[in-house]
């Protein structure tokens, strides 16, 4: 009989949303927050229960459908969840990781089913929740871990709302307009040289938001939200893949100490 705890991290992007698609190459960090399960086989069925940010059905059928492909037995799952769902810090994959860390996957193995679930990701998301490291990423290439020379103590997360498109929508919308975006692309990959350089992070978000509002993944209300904090000296942005209409999920502000 099967009884297994396992937990996996969420992400946070610091830069790189969409251009990591296009092989430009994007800094993530592991969240502080994160999602734990245990399973517990019985003949009872499959039993879902959620504590702390419970998912709706259609998190449950996503939940479901993993627990398909890792070939779970009949039992009772318990998901303690600190991560915010459908906002951008990677919820859906760190419920694939964990899930295949309960069942004792590999990597390659867990990397299989997030192609499933999550077709057309860039695999930044994976690379960062399944090494638990702060990272740079390029694709196809083998994830660096990196040193950042700021403290992430001095930034702060502001939930915007959930977005009223998935992300595999918003990177269709996306690639079909590759040609007009390049520059705001290129400006976004060109971000993450900068952190890797050490320039001043504010500096560098901003610049960022800005390519992010170019891509047009950062809603108007979103938009006037960064707009005030950046007049009060701070920087934000959208660290996920944001949305078209609804909200622009989680916004990481950042201060200089």
């Amino acid at each position: 009989m099967i009884n297994s705890t396992a937990s996996a991290c969420g992400k946070i992007i610091l830069s790189g949303e969409y251009a990591v698609v296009f092989g430009y190459p994007g800094i993530a960090v592991p969240s502080p927050l994160r999602v734990n399960m245990t399973f517990e086989e019985n003949d009872r069925g499959s039993e879902i229960i959620w504590n702390g940010i419970t998912g709706n059905d259609h998190w449950n059928t996503y939940i479901r459908k993993i627990c398909e492909l890792v070939g779970a037995p009949k039992g009772s799952l318990t998901i303690e969840n600190d991560l915010p769902l459908g906002k951008g810090m990677g919820a859906s994959t760190a419920m694939v990781v964990a899930l295949a860390r309960v069942f004792g996957l590999d990597r390659a193995q867990a990397l299989a089913i997030e192609h499933q679930m999550n077709p057309g990701h860039s695999g930044i998301d994976f690379a960062v929740i399944w090494e638990e490291k702060s990272l740079l990423y390029k694709k196809g290439e083998e994830p660096e871990p990196i040193h950042l020379s700021f403290d992430l103590q001095n930034t702060t997360l502001i939930d915007t709302g959930a977005p009223n498109e998935t992300t595999t929508e918003l990177v269709a919308w996306v690639k079909e307009r590759k040609e007009e975006l390049v520059d705001a692309l290129e400006t976004i990959g060109t971000c993450t040289e900068r952190i890797i350089r050490g320039e001043d992070l504010k500096r560098v978000m901003r610049d960022h938001h800005r390519a992010q509002v170019a891509l047009g993944v950062v809603p108007k209300e979103v938009q006037s939200l960064i707009e005030e904090i950046e007049k009060k000296g701070g920087a934000a942005k959208v660290i996920g893949a944001g949305g078209r209409t609804g909200g622009g999920g989680m916004v990481l502000t950042y201060r200089a100490a």
